[in-house]
């Protein structure tokens, strides 16, 4: 009598499930559709639950992009930042009350070449012929600067000082840069945060601006990167980075009026620059001696003019002088190589070495001439 009580439970939900099973064949072909339809909408619920692991591995992936990202960065900083130091101002102050006194204040930032104590900078950053300028790496060691060497036409500057053995940058190609890499820019912004570091992109390249450096003055710029990592007064001279840890450009300004537009003199224009210095021990840069405006494809067409640089003022006792170069000449190609926007007379210039004998393939009026210059060394201004 007990095993039939307790046989009875299971023979009640036996019979259930037999009802229940044919209550959904009859739904199923009669209403196959709406049956169909529950179907899915539950898989669509119970699909992504079941895939939930598949997510969550996805998100680690994600995870792991962005910290190997943070990590490249991170080591590019620990690498290079050595071989990044301030450059500092010694100013005579007096006061009424205590007199006369020495201070020295952050003007700019520049980064170690050579190992024997070659670094550069700005031009504009050292450009006070009285000033005392020293610079202090990030392990707290301040050196005097010795001796500067200027190229004032590239904003560029070498300085020398007393010291062996020094941690160097390793040098890019300028040339092959993409817009959208990453750069990285390293200075001391503001001249009082040493080391200072901010990432971005490679906003353009090629650019032809009118900007402010750090002490505020208006230059005109030639070819220049665009990044939008921040460059702040104090920057200047400060290396630009690539995700390598190879320099790519010079910081030099920002934007009049904007914000994260900021610019970088390409690294393969201080190249020749270096590789003359350590053969001569000064700055070596080929002179023409004119100041000209590019005309661009475009403005070609609408003005119905060769492409090229417009000849705008010679120097006098200069090469373009010497050559029998006017005022409003076009110079079309140097040596057969061709003036556009991307690639100037001043960049094919500084090409060229002292003393070369350049053909100029120059419009005057309609009229194509031949004319040769002697390329002469342009005066330094030393200090």
């Amino acid at each position: 009598m007990k095993n039939r009580n307790k046989t009875l439970p299971g023979l009640i939900w036996f019979l259930v499930f037999v009802v229940l099973l044919l209550l959904a064949s009859v739904v199923f072909n009669r209403r196959g559709n709406v049956f169909r339809n529950s179907f899915s909408r539950i898989s669509a619920v119970v699909k992504p639950l079941l895939q939930f692991k598949k997510y969550g591995e996805s998100r680690s992936l994600l995870r792991q992009e962005v910290v190997q990202e943070e990590s490249s960065i991170i080591d590019v900083v620990d690498n290079v930042s050595p071989s990044v130091v301030s450059v500092v101002v010694k100013t005579l102050d007096f006061d009424i009350f205590s007199g006369p006194s020495v201070s020295e204040a952050g003007i700019g930032t520049g980064f170690i070449v050579d190992p024997n104590g070659l670094i550069v900078t700005n031009s504009h950053v050292v450009s006070d012929p009285a000033g005392e300028y020293s610079v202090i790496l990030k392990d707290g060691n301040t050196y005097e600067v010795n001796k500067v060497h200027f190229d004032t036409i590239s904003d560029l500057a070498i300085l020398e000082i007393a010291a062996r053995n020094l941690p160097c940058v390793k040098l890019g190609d300028s040339d092959s840069l993409k817009v959208g890499q990453t750069a990285i820019a390293i200075g001391n912004a503001l001249g009082e945060f040493q080391n200072t570091v901010t990432v971005g992109v490679i906003s353009g390249v090629g650019r032809d601006v009118s900007a402010h450096g750090g002490a505020g003055e208006v230059k005109s710029y030639e070819g220049v990167i665009q990044t939008d990592a921040a460059v702040n007064p104090g920057n200047s001279g400060g290396p630009l980075l690539n995700s390598s840890g190879q320099v790519i450009g010079v910081n030099v300004a920002t934007s009049i009026g904007a914000e994260n537009i900021s610019f970088a003199i390409p690294i393969n224009d201080f190249k020749p620059l270096l590789e003359n210095f350590l053969k001569s021990g000064k700055i070596q840069r080929p002179y023409l001696g004119v100041s000209y405006v590019i005309i661009s494809k475009e403005t070609a067409t609408l003005r119905r003019l060769p492409e090229g640089a417009f000849i705008q003022q010679i120097l006098p006792d200069s090469p373009a002088k010497k050559a029998s170069l006017q005022r409003g000449d076009i110079i079309t190609k140097i040596d057969g190589e061709s003036i556009s926007v991307k690639m100037s007379l001043s960049k094919i210039i500084s090409k060229k070495k002292v003393g070369d004998r350049v053909s100029l393939t120059v419009d005057r009026g309609g009229s194509e001439l031949t004319l040769y210059a002697n390329l002469e060394e342009a005066a330094e201004n030393p200090k």
